[in-house]
Formats: C-alpha cells, sequence, structure tokens
C-alpha cells in the first residue's frame, strides 16, 4: 500500500468493517475479499466462500485490466470450488492520492438462487394445471364470493384488511344483491372474511332485504 503506515492502516480497518457489513448482510451466500495492489496478496476475506487464505497471490494483474483507468469490474461469472456459480464485481478503493490501494472483491453465490427459480418455475407451471372439475364443483359459492368481493374491491382500489364500516356495509349489500346469502353457511363465511360478527352481518342483510 502507498502513503504514510499509520494513514494504510487506517484506510484497510475501514475497508475491512466494509467488507464484513457487506457479508453480513448477504451472507451466507456473499463472500467479500481485500486483495493489497501493493503486493498482489489477500489481505482480507469475510464470510469465506472459496477457501482461500490471507496471504495468497491476488492473481488481479491478469484478469483485472488496467486498474488505472477502470474502477469498476464487473459482474462476471466464476465457478467456485464446489462447482457452484459464482457472480463477482470487483471495486478498486484509493488511497489519499487518489492511486489504487485496494481491491474489494465481491464474490455472490447465486446458485441457490437458480434453485429456487427452478422449483418455482416447476410449482407454477401452467401444464400441471387441469380444468376444474365442473360435476365436483358446479355449485361452488365461495369461490362465487370471493371471484365477485375481490373484483368489487379492485374496482374501488381497496384492500380486504384496510375496509372501514361504511365499506363493509357497502360490500356486503352488493354481495346482497348479487345473491351471495341464498344458502345459510354464507353468512358466517361472509363475517370470517370481512372479520364481523355474523350478528351484524345479518342486521345488515335484514335491513336490505326490508328497505
Amino acid at each position: 500500500m502507498s502513503s504514510t503506515p499509520g494513514a494504510q492502516a487506517l484506510r484497510l480497518n475501514n475497508y475491512k468493517t466494509i467488507a464484513d457489513s457487506m457479508a453480513t448482510l448477504l451472507f451466507p451466500h456473499a463472500e467479500v475479499i481485500l486483495h493489497d495492489l501493493a503486493s498482489q496478496t489477500v489481505v482480507h476475506i469475510a464470510n469465506n466462500i472459496s477457501k482461500r487464505k490471507i496471504g495468497d497471490d491476488s492473481a488481479l494483474e491478469d484478469s483485472a485490466g488496467d486498474l488505472t483507468t477502470q474502477l469498476s469490474i464487473g459482474p462476471y461469472e466464476k465457478l467456485n470450488w464446489d462447482g457452484q456459480k459464482v457472480r463477482s464485481i470487483t471495486s478498486i478503493l484509493l488511497d489519499d492520492k487518489g492511486r489504487p490501494e485496494v481491491a474489494l472483491c465481491i464474490n455472490l453465490n447465486y446458485s441457490v438462487l437458480e434453485q429456487a427459480r427452478d422449483a418455482l418455475n416447476l410449482f407454477f407451471q401452467a401444464s400441471r394445471m387441469v380444468a376444474q372439475p365442473e360435476a365436483l364443483f358446479r355449485d361452488d359459492w365461495q369461490e362465487r364470493i370471493n371471484t365477485f368481493l375481490h373484483a368489487w374491491l379492485q374496482e374501488r382500489h381497496l384492500g380486504l384488511n384496510s375496509l372501514g364500516r361504511d365499506d363493509k356495509r357497502n360490500l356486503i349489500e352488493a354481495l346482497y344483491h348479487e345473491g351471495a346469502f341464498e344458502g345459510r353457511s354464507a353468512y358466517d363465511y361472509i363475517a370470517n372474511v370481512l372479520n364481523m360478527g355474523r350478528a351484524t352481518v345479518y342486521k345488515y342483510v335484514k335491513a336490505f332485504r326490508e328497505g
């Protein structure tokens, strides 16, 4: 490193704090390595996933290009020792005279993200779905209520969990005119969905009928 030894040590401690914070935030999937550009050696590793050691050769000269003009390199892809894919980015940190001093490399193991994506894609494959059996669900009153209820909310830009008393009364009136209360179980179901007492729902519906 350049500059006075005291200033170098202070900057390196700052860099280590930054590296540790990044690795902690992205734990356990990210490793942050500091390379001393003067000695071309590894001087700090936070959350070691690459099995490198302090004092290892950095091997940056061939891969990083011209460090005097390029202060951010990447992201680029590498293969880790365990065969998992790692996405990396290298930032060049300057000393107090504006000269390249330390390379901060963030190595993010994103194989776990790819596995999660593949699992979600498999789960949501449309080809796995079949049409709803008409004979079994010909009179699915719950689904009809759900469909109407959420269409009503969307038209008014309302959220189910933020409905006020007047909103709930208006919604129950709309459900009543839609014929949602033809079945006795609908009172309990709608009261539960709207987080209301069954007696209150019944009182509203009775008023609509008599009105």
